[in-house]
């Protein structure tokens, strides 16, 4: 899902929680589990990263990073019970970025004049969303950016896999040095997803583009769906 249209946490989320991780457990295991695909995709992009407008890549990725330790901290902090009431919700956020966010990016230019501060503003929130629990960040910084500049974002596709790294490791690390990973699941789950994204890769050169998507929004709104009525029901 990852490799092909994003919201691979859709399937590792609740597939950690079908084997007994608590939420919060979960999250962050699936937060460690996923990223290795993540920091591989950095590494592809290294020699296309640009800084867009004109705030230092080194500043993006430090703003990026505290945010996800900041997001890392806060979901740490939640209880049990508050984070499966609010888990719903984040889902369906993350829902929403995955049928609307290209279609934002792809049709909204931003105002040229936006400030520094403003993007790493925009971008620390982003960082902290990242570490909290992090569904479709990527395609939420496409959007902030196209919202917020008139660059060419096929440009930032390097910016955007490094940022989403920056603010993962942060919170990745937070993770293991608190306790909250189940290691026996993430040492199962982390080299499948990265399997997966290989072979999903090669699909997506030979699927639809319309089917891959039409698939992936159902299988993110049915989970989301799910949540709701484990939550509320």
């Amino acid at each position: 899902m990852n490799a092909l249209a994003g919201g691979g946490s859709f399937v590792s989320l609740p597939a950690l929680m079908a084997v007994g991780l608590s939420p919060v457990a979960a999250n962050a295991s699936s937060s460690l589990a996923l990223y290795p695909g993540g920091a591989v995709s950095t590494w592809v992009y290294r020699e296309g990263l640009v800084p867009i407008a004109a705030v230092p890549l080194r500043w993006m990725a430090a703003v990026s990073a505290a945010g996800g330790l900041a997001g890392g901290i806060l979901l740490l902090a939640t209880p049990q019970a508050l984070f499966v009431q609010a888990l719903p919700w984040l889902l369906l956020l993350a829902s929403l970025a995955l049928a609307f966010g290209r279609g934002i990016t792809a049709r909204v230019h931003g105002w040229s004049g936006a400030s520094g501060p403003a993007i790493l503003g925009g971008q620390l929130v982003l960082g902290i969303y990242g570490g909290y629990f992090g569904g479709a960040v990527g395609i939420m910084m496409m959007a902030f950016w196209s919202l917020a500049t008139r660059e060419e974002l096929k440009r930032l596709q390097g910016l955007r896999t490094l940022l989403v790294t920056a603010a993962n490791t942060a919170a990745v690390i937070l993770f293991a040095l608190a306790g909250a990973v189940g290691w026996r699941e993430v040492a199962i789950l982390a080299p499948s997803a990265m399997v997966g994204g290989y072979l999903g890769a090669l699909l997506g050169i030979r699927l639809s583009p319309a089917l891959v998507r039409a698939a992936t929004l159902a299988l993110a709104f049915f989970v989301t769906a799910a949540f709701f009525i484990k939550a509320y029901g």
